[in-house]
């Protein structure tokens, strides 16, 4: 019997081994689970569904992948552990049952400049051993090809201790394969000189126009005092050699007004001072200079391969690493099985299905050379299956955080199929979605709710896919919720003629996209829809683009600080207790002394991710124990930015601590169905979804809003299927305020709800990159001509 098809209801137990069929959870209680009791069945796919901010990371993520995790690290030596982090064990009282947990969420890769889908997968080490192997002419071994290997050439004497001491001359080399201009990153930095100063200006005329470089300082005085060049003279009339003093000289002792002092050329001060430090670490008007200044272009020694000139000159039939790595994933593929070299069969073999998983997991569209950075959470999630879809490993749980993030209907479908071969493994398979289609493949459902954050955190259902349909609850309620297409659409007010876009892979694409309007921009992933809005559309004047990026230093940063409601909080307590605002700032004044108001302390383990433990001097509030002692409403700081949206709206909306400012600004985080979070709560530890909703809504309270074209990158991400309606509701009433919306979307319910539709295809990667249709959701229904059109068609039941 087929473990497909084998029944729950067991055999004669055999043997007492196979007794254990079952993950145990009793009393979860991480964040806001309320006591949560549940069986979760092995080697089956479970789907974890409920509204946002219901407790399903908290109960997937929270308790059993950590608990798994920690298990894991205590069977390392002791040794071992004094090095890694000590992770607190979840508030959960029985946890049984457990196997090793493998997760796989949609954190960004890390953006290295080194880091492309070929490393990141282990794909790049085997081309790399091909190449040694048949590339013709044969330049090295694998490190050859590498471009994050430098060639290294050194030469001395060692002594060789035989009998009498002799010395012997000996060289050694190291070929790598990194382009030595540009050090494998394939572009090189240029300083734009016209960002440091104003040529038709003298020095003392300020024509340095670099932060911090006045005429009045320290640096007016060097300037004006080391004799190189006439400080009255504007800086175009400079001779070669004072432009040379200016800009490049290296450091020299010089003495102005009888104190000794170096001078420098303004390029090698700023690139020590600015240009070497991390940018998000600089203040924002140096960071902003430095973005101005900097200008990168591809190298022109590699042209952007990253290769050393051997690298690329060896070939396999007619192609070089260089060339394999920029081919579209697919054609690789069709490349490789084409090669017949019974040496490396074996390599082949593997090269080969690891390239197939690609195409089959739906980024067959990607190429080997594409940083890692520029992966969308969607895609660097599917990235880091691959390595594991090929793994040998049985009898694991995998854990997925909404798998089908940025994913088009068509595509799904596959992701479905990968999530059952998973299972069919052998492993156990929990999912946290909302997506319908996912959740009908479950074999196993655990609902949680009813609500969002305190009002979230209890089981409301288990069982399976048609119990869930039958039953109350929100989830089963909203199942099978089909959005109508609307009968009459919005005039458009004008448009964004768009002309000849060729980002990426589009192909000369020319678009209206109507202003004023709902304007939904959809086809399948990698179809080139972020390219088309992104790439062709300027993000200057009045457009605003909402995206689900990481915020920037945000790991001290939480809604409350990002919106800037803390300042109204921290103005009303320090007026309430006669003291400074400062006080109430965990980055200020007020912050605990031992993780200076993290409330957590980083453990930073160079090579793999980090780890935050509480802070076990203030018990993770942030703040001194003095500071405590001050309320508001009865209340003190660290329990107002422990409440949610919803009762802190209601906190700061009447009574002691009636806040207008305040209750504003929360007013529109729950717009954005934000209403869940706690104010709180860093940035860091919010989903991509949430992270847009939440720049949203600080944009909302921009001034002259109204010329305002704001681009959205799939805002359902993370939504349930209640929470669409909501978001529907938004953006009808930022469209009918008077702005232009454009969205980039695979959700059926916002493509319906749309006044116009342009959809991209009919494939991806070169198969893409052409307008399929441009019309009402109406026609795309009714003509059925594109992917999408079907898919729609058979949503609305058309």
């Amino acid at each position: 019997m087929s473990m497909a098809t084998r029944t729950d209801t067991q055999s004669p137990v055999l043997h007492v081994a196979d007794s254990h069929d079952l993950i145990r959870v009793h009393g979860a209680r991480v964040n806001n689970l309320k006591d949560v009791s549940i069986e979760i069945p092995k080697r089956r796919l479970t789907v974890f569904t409920g509204v946002s901010g219901s407790g399903k990371s908290s109960l997937v993520f929270g308790t059993i992948a950590a608990e798994s995790q920690r298990l894991i690290n205590e069977t390392y030596s002791a040794f071992v552990q004094g090095f890694m982090p000590t992770l607190a064990r979840p508030e959960v009282d029985v946890l049984e049952g457990l196997t090793t947990a493998i997760l796989v969420d949609q954190q960004r890769m890390g953006a290295d400049p080194r880091s492309t889908v070929g490393t990141a997968t282990d794909t790049n080490a085997m081309l790399r051993i091909l190449f040694s192997r048949l590339g013709q002419p044969h330049i090295g071994p694998p490190s050859a090809y590498a471009f994050n290997v430098p060639s290294v050439r050194a030469s001395g004497a060692i002594t060789v201790e035989r009998g009498a001491k002799k010395a012997v001359k000996a060289t050694f080399n190291r070929t790598g394969g990194m382009c030595p201009r540009c050090e494998g990153r394939g572009t090189v930095s240029d300083i734009d000189l016209t960002q440091l100063y104003d040529d038709s200006k003298s020095l003392n005329e300020g024509a340095l126009t670099i932060p911090g470089y006045s005429m009045d300082g320290w640096y007016g005085r060097i300037f004006g005092g080391c004799g190189f060049f006439d400080p009255d003279k504007p800086i175009r009339k400079f001779t070669k050699k004072e432009l040379h003093d200016l800009l490049h000289k290296e450091p020299t002792k010089i003495k102005v007004d009888g104190i000794n002092l170096t001078y420098e050329g303004l390029i090698p001060k700023i690139q020590k001072s600015m240009l070497s430090k991390d940018i998000d670490a600089l203040q924002p008007h140096v960071r902003a200079f430095v973005e101005r200044a900097m200008t990168f272009t591809v190298c022109p020694e590699c042209d952007g391969t990253r290769l050393s000139e051997g690298a690329r000159s060896s070939k396999i039939e007619g192609l070089s690493i260089a060339d394999a790595c920029a081919t579209q994933i697919s054609d690789l593929a069709d490349w490789v099985r084409g090669l017949d070299e019974p040496s490396v069969a074996p390599l082949l073999g593997a090269l080969l299905g690891t390239l197939d998983s690609f195409v089959e997991i739906g980024l067959g569209y990607l190429s080997l050379d594409r940083s890692a950075g520029t992966l969308s959470g969607g895609e660097a999630q599917r990235v880091k299956m691959i390595r594991h879809l090929g793994s040998s490993l049985t009898d694991t749980t995998y854990v997925f955080d909404e798998p089908t993030a940025g994913l088009h209907p068509h595509d799904i479908q596959r992701m479905n199929d990968l999530l059952l071969r998973l299972r069919d493994k052998g492993n156990t398979v929990l999912v946290v979605e909302h997506k319908p289609e996912t959740i009908a493949i479950a074999d196993h459902v655990v609902d949680l709710g009813p609500g969002a954050g305190t009002a979230g955190g209890t089981v409301c259902f288990e069982g399976t896919v048609e119990g869930l349909r039958a039953g109350g609850t929100v989830t089963g309620r909203h199942f099978d919720d089909r959005a109508a297409v609307k009968d009459t659409v919005r005039k458009p007010t004008g448009a964004l003629e768009i002309r000849g876009a060729t980002a990426n892979n589009l192909k000369g694409v020319d678009v209206d996209i109507p202003l004023g309007v709902l304007a939904v921009v959809t086809g399948v992933a990698g179809s080139g829809k972020s390219s088309l809005v992104h790439g062709s559309i300027p993000a200057g004047e009045g457009v605003v683009s909402v995206d689900q990026s990481a915020i920037r230093g945000s790991r001290r940063s939480n809604p409350a600080t990002y919106t800037g409601l803390l300042d109204p909080i921290r103005k009303a307590f320090a007026k309430a207790n006669g003291v400074k605002p400062a006080l109430f700032s965990a980055n200020s004044e007020g912050a605990c002394p031992t993780c200076n108001g993290a409330g957590v302390i980083y453990t930073d383990l160079a090579m793999m991710a980090g780890v935050a433990s509480t802070c076990e001097e203030c018990e993770g509030k942030r703040f001194q124990a003095a500071v405590l002692d001050h309320h508001l409403g009865g209340r003190d700081i660290s329990e107002v930015l422990a409440m949610s949206v919803t009762e802190a709206e209601e906190f700061f909306g009447a009574g002691e601590a009636h806040t207008p400012a305040a209750h504003r600004v929360l007013g529109r985080l729950a717009d954005v169905g934000l209403g869940y979070l706690t104010i709180g709560q860093p940035l860091t530890t919010l989903s991509g979804g949430e992270r847009q909703r939440l720049k949203l809504a600080t944009h909302m309270a921009a001034k002259g809003g109204d010329r305002f074209v704001y681009v959205l990158d799939e805002p359902t991400t993370g939504l349930h299927l209640a929470d669409v309606e909501q978001l529907l509701g938004l953006l009808d009433r930022l469209v009918d305020s008077g702005k232009s919306v454009i969205v980039i979307e695979h959700h059926q319910a916002v493509m319906a709800h749309a006044d116009w539709i342009i959809d991209l295809g009919p494939g991806a990667g070169h198969d893409g990159g052409r307008i399929v249709f441009e019309g009402t959701p109406a026609d795309l229904v009714a003509t059925r001509s594109t992917l999408t059109g079907e898919h729609l068609a058979a949503y609305v039941g058309a």
